[in-house]
């Protein structure tokens, strides 16, 4: 999903379609979280927390953009931005590489790198929007979903992790084996009411920073396939739960409830309260490295 001209990216209102999100994707609660006993205050642009980096995250900052020479992979893309300290409440100096390859067998890779001058805290991901039908005009309730995940975070009413690893097992939560998005989206159950819908991060099934499998999905419409592999310890599937037909996209086509999916690979939300989830610190002469692989095919 996305926008046929620059003008639609640069709204204040978009969803986030396609975009790089940072410092911090994802939650924080309240806006606030410390470090080595300094506390430090963010934007609340989100039912009273943090959200995707703030007023002006990373998807609404201009990146130094360099195309890469071509080579026998495919093509690519290096952007760079330096987030001063301070930058959205953020401290230290956090310089940031990505890069996008697209190669000749249909998959896109993402690769971030970032470094600091200052202990801080950084979760980058990616928000783009899929509908495998090809048609933005209609939902992903019949696209099928496969999550490598056996534990979901369950979430309070303004969608902050609860400190909870719950298991999937005997819940609308359990996508490890195929199952239609739409089949119990709309199942009486306490966490579909608090996200409207799915809005959640699944703790993927891995055990080392390897990039492995974490998603999978299919509209057997179309018969087209996305994958999703990546480095992160976790996945946020988000139903496209807050799209109301008020936006307008590619080929004028107004995006209505449910007519995209994300799945945004991530440390989990709200990590630096959360002291028993995965670190996402960032400390001096340290290197934050992520790798997301989105491969596209048809049957």
């Amino acid at each position: 999903l996305g926008y046929d001209s620059l003008s639609g990216y640069l709204d204040t209102k978009t969803p986030y379609f396609g975009a790089l999100i940072g410092r911090f994707g994802n939650r924080i609660a309240k806006g606030k979280f410390s470090l080595k006993g300094n506390t430090y205050t963010l934007a609340t642009n989100n039912m009273g927390n943090h959200l995707h980096g703030g007023i002006q995250g990373f998807d609404k900052v201009i990146w130094n953009a360099e195309p890469q020479s071509p080579n026998s992979e495919g093509v690519a893309l290096k952007l760079s931005y330096l987030s001063k300290d301070m930058e959205e409440g953020y401290p230290g100096n956090l310089k940031v590489v990505v890069l996008y390859t697209l190669t000749n067998d249909n998959t896109l890779h993402i690769d971030y790198q970032a470094t600091t001058d200052k202990i801080t805290v950084c979760n980058l991901t990616n928000h783009s929007y899929f509908n495998l039908s090809g048609k933005g005009g209609t939902d992903i309730l019949n696209h099928e979903l496969m999550l490598s995940a056996k534990r979901f975070l369950p979430v309070d009413s303004t969608l902050i992790p609860t400190g909870e690893l719950n298991d999937v097992l005997n819940t609308p939560f359990d996508f490890r084996k195929p199952h239609k998005i739409g089949e119990r989206i709309n199942t009486k159950n306490r966490q579909l009411a608090f996200g409207k819908g799915y809005d959640h991060c699944w703790v993927l099934d891995k055990i080392t920073a390897d990039v492995t499998l974490a998603a999978t999905v299919t509209d057997s419409a179309s018969g087209r396939i996305l994958k999703v592999f990546t480095s992160e310890p976790a996945i946020q599937f988000y139903s496209g739960n807050f799209l109301d037909g008020t936006l307008t996209g590619k080929g004028n086509i107004k995006y209505a409830f449910r007519s995209g999916l994300c799945l945004e690979s991530e440390h989990f939300p709200d990590a630096p309260n959360k002291k028993d989830f995965p670190t996402t610190t960032l400390k001096p002469n340290e290197v934050y490295k992520s790798s997301t692989v989105w491969a596209f095919s048809a049957k």
